[in-house]
């Protein structure tokens, strides 16, 4: 059987007679223009909707690849227009972290002007163990120059009582905590009466006076300041104010609730008064025993010449008496 001859054409031959083809049509096209008119019309009739509709084509993907290369670039740009919106997220929020820090600061400083007579640091509140501060720990201690019973300030007035100074951090208790017990005095009237801590009432900003005179002529609003008489704290630091005033069952004394002038909810940072309260009686010094022997000593050391000279005196008459006695 005889095997079939393959034909193969080059395609350089194909593009060569292509291009020949296209230029002769150009010539043939330029010199016979006006025979080949209506040629040209026919062919233009039916390529011309055909070179319309690939120029729709056309228009519609280069429009598409356009959106879609927007597209990709307001993505990109919007990345980084959330990157920049993060930063400026953090700078205001640390920003307001200041802004807030400062006003706290300027509180302590209107509280330190209020209270000028005593000296004073500030420290930071770095611990609590529950939902309001009754004891939290603040971030200076002995090496600071505190000690047990210094007061305590922030707010308006008094926080409370360092109970336990150590080397770099103290505990405070808070004239919240249901053991405080603070004597305190009507700054109006001077009426004295003692301020009792309560959490339970601190969820409704309260806390308890009790120990009022039922004379005391005292109203609602009244301000309680630390008493002359209070053994730990000094006088005249703000502690709140009074309210609900009534007449306790016994009818001998008053009872009210005291909205405290500081926000014990709310604590960050704290002045301290590094002066304590002298004691308000002192015993006189006693003497001390080594002197009192001392004085004893000297005594019985200037009585012995005495009574040796004494001695001496009264043998001396004895001997004179001898001698006239047995010379007459």
């Amino acid at each position: 059987m005889r095997r079939r001859t393959k034909f193969h054409i080059n395609p350089k031959h194909v593009l060569i007679a292509g291009v020949i083809l296209c230029v002769g049509f150009v010539g043939v096209s330029f010199r016979f223009g006006e025979q080949l008119a209506p040629v040209r019309s026919a062919v233009g009739s039916v390529f011309t909707p055909m070179q319309k509709g690939i120029n729709v084509v056309g228009s519609f993907l280069s429009d598409k690849l356009d959106n879609f290369k927007n597209i990709n670039d307001l993505l990109e740009e919007n990345e980084e227009l959330k990157d920049h919106i993060n930063v400026l997220t953090y700078e205001n929020k640390m920003l307001l972290q200041d802004k807030y820090e400062l006003d706290r600061l300027r509180d302590l400083y209107e509280l330190d002007q209020k209270y000028l007579d005593y000296p004073k640091v500030s420290a930071r509140v770095i611990s609590k163990p529950g939902n309001w501060y009754n004891v939290f720990t603040i971030d200076k201690g002995t090496r600071d120059g505190l000690a047990k019973d210094m007061n305590v300030l922030a707010g308006n007035g008094l926080v409370g009582i360092i109970a336990e100074c150590y080397y770099n951090y103290s505990v405070v208790r808070s004239i919240v905590d249901d053991k405080s017990y603070v004597s305190g005095m009507f700054l109006k009237t001077s009426d004295t009466c003692f301020v009792q801590g309560d959490l339970q009432l601190m969820d409704k900003g309260k806390i308890r006076v009790e120990m009022i005179s039922k004379d005391a002529e005292i109203e609602d609003g009244y301000e309680v300041v630390t008493s002359h008489i209070s053994p730990n704290f000094l006088q005249g630091i703000l502690i709140g104010y009074v309210s609900d005033i009534e007449l306790d069952a016994s009818n001998m004394t008053k009872t009210a609730y005291l909205t405290p002038a500081v926000d014990f909810e709310h604590l960050e940072e704290v002045l301290i008064i590094t002066e304590l309260k002298e004691p308000l009686l002192e015993e006189p010094p006693e003497e001390p025993e080594a002197e009192a022997e001392i004085s004893d000593a000297e005594g019985s050391d200037t009585e012995t010449p005495g009574t040796e000279e004494l001695d001496k005196e009264t043998d001396s008459e004895a001997g004179i008496d001898t001698e006239s006695e047995t010379n007459p």
